[in-house]
């Protein structure tokens, strides 16, 4: 017997823990971390859909762009996500605040001789603007930021214009031109743009766009060459 007036040490030892029960808290830490993950990047994406739909003028099916999201983890499926879907609720169609236009030109577009016509078929960016012939004619009194951006075999002389047509004054109206001449004896390819702020008025102003020649213009890809106008 030791002196009971004494300090007692006492050894602890750690009771090891089941194998069984480690394995299955490391697979529902997994569970868990794969849920977080995988909202995660579904909030992106959601986000991402929306953004993009919000300036986009084609009306969209909301239940074939968010389905269901389903996760498999550890043997189960586990829902995230379960949101009625009404019919009003269906598609998203959000126009522009303010009037705008803009137009590109693919691989299949025909032109006139001079004048660039654009591509229909794309569902382009159109609201409070009439498009036929290549031309945007104004329904709305106002001041416009009119742009345009063409792409073309750089070989002799090449100019590029935004005209204007208004039943104010006769003929064509030159708004903005960009003239390039090239003495080189190889082909090569270039581009242009103009842009400006212009008074346009509802009385038939009708706005396009010159080249000096459209056989020269490069239309591999829709973004090589558009045209378009906004109200400020």
């Amino acid at each position: 017997m030791g002196d009971t007036g004494g300090d007692l040490d006492v050894a602890y030892s750690s009771v090891p823990q089941n194998p069984d029960e480690q394995q299955k808290g490391s697979k529902m830490s997994q569970m868990l971390l794969w849920v977080v993950l995988t909202v995660v990047m579904y909030g992106i994406a959601a986000e991402a859909f929306f953004i993009y739909h919000l300036y986009h003028h084609k009306s969209v099916s909301i239940t074939s762009a968010l389905p269901w999201l389903k996760l498999q983890c550890c043997g189960k499926e586990i829902i995230l996500i379960s949101v009625p879907i009404t019919e009003q609720d269906r598609s998203i169609c959000v126009p522009p605040s303010k009037v705008a236009a803009h137009l590109t030109a693919g691989s299949t577009t025909v032109h006139e001789k001079t004048v660039m016509h654009w591509n229909m078929e794309t569902d382009p960016l159109l609201h409070g603007m009439i498009y036929k012939d290549g031309r945007l004619t104004i329904q709305k009194e106002g001041y416009y930021y009119v742009y345009s951006k063409v792409s073309f075999i750089d070989s002799g002389e090449f100019w590029h214009s935004v005209t204007l047509s208004t039943d104010r004054y006769p003929g064509n109206i030159t708004l903005m031109r960009s003239k390039k001449r090239s003495s080189a004896s190889k082909e090569s390819r270039s581009n242009s743009f103009l842009g400006g702020v212009f008074h346009l008025y509802e009385d038939n102003n009708r706005i396009f766009v010159t080249v000096s020649s459209t056989s020269k213009i490069m239309q591999n890809n829709s973004y090589e060459n558009f045209f378009g106008a906004f109200m400020i």
